[in-house]
Order: structure tokens, then sequence, then C-alpha cells
């Protein structure tokens, strides 16, 4: 194969791709099983092809050391190799592109005013739920010796032992 990839700031050529063969699985009978129709094929980032040092070094920090494609689309590994190199040479297009810096966003004045409105609407629903003021344990207990609440006089002491 005499075909080169070509990307941005490099090209490789289709001799220094590593190329693997299997048979693919899959429903087509005898011919499936016995045909190696699956391909994979590999470069090796760090060695292959004539690109820039920078276009490299994003290419190895995107995808590490090597790049892979692996293809059993077709019944035909002449087919499935031109495809193989196809997404080779898209990843290595894909790769060098650029993501924009997200632009954090801040929400409107409006909208603050919405959140600060429902938390103090929930707040008033949850204070409406409890008790005005709940009468405590030791308050219940010091009424009930005194003999001033209703309620048994006698309060149970526990035993020390």
């Amino acid at each position: 194969m005499d075909r080169v990839l070509e990307f941005p700031g490099g090209t490789v050529p289709a001799s220094a791709v590593g190329w693997r063969f299997n048979p693919s699985g899959g429903p087509g009978g005898q011919h499936a099983n016995r045909a190696n129709t699956r391909v994979e094929a590999v470069i090796d980032l760090t060695t292959a092809g004539d690109m820039e040092s920078d276009v490299r070094q994003r290419l190895v920090d995107c995808y590490g050391a090597g790049l892979r494609a692996v293809v059993d689309d077709t019944r035909s590994q002449a087919r499935n190799r031109d495809i193989a190199l196809d997404r080779l040479e898209a990843l290595l297009r894909d790769g060098l592109v650029v993501a924009e810096p997200r632009k954090p966003t801040r929400p409107s004045g409006a909208a603050r005013q919405r959140r600060l409105e429902a938390k103090r609407r929930r707040s008033g629903t949850n204070r409406s739920r409890s008790r005005s003021d709940p009468p405590s344990y030791d308050a219940k207990r010091m009424a009930a010796r005194r003999g001033d609440a209703p309620g048994p006089a006698v309060v149970s002491r526990r035993r020390r032992l």
C-alpha cells in the first residue's frame, strides 16, 4: 500500500502502520470462521511518520504512545484495511483539535432572587410543621416531682449497682 495518512502538521506513510488480521466472528458461516477479515491497524506515535515535534507531543498526550483502529465492518479484508486507514487518519486529525476553554456562567439576578425566595418559602413551611416550643424531658420530670404537672407524681429512678 502506498497510501499516506495526511493531517495538519505531518504525514504517516501506510508502511509505518502495523497490521494484525483475525477471523471477524458473527454470522457468515464457514467464510466468517475461516477468513481473516477482521483488521487491527496500529501506529506507534513516538516513532512513526514525519511530524513536527509539537504535533507529535500533542498526539502522544491525547492518545498515548500508540493509536489503534479495529475494523470488522465488511467481508473483505482489503475494504476493512481501507476503512482502518480512514479511521486512523480521522483520529490523527481529531487529536490536533484544540477545545475552546469553557467560559463559566453566572446566575442572573432574577434567578438568585427566585432561589432565595424559594428557600424562604421552604423555611417557613418547615417552621410551621414543628411545634412552637416543645417541652424538654427535664422540665417534665421536674414538674412531676413538684406535683405541678398532671400525671404520676413519682418518677422512677434507676438503681445503681
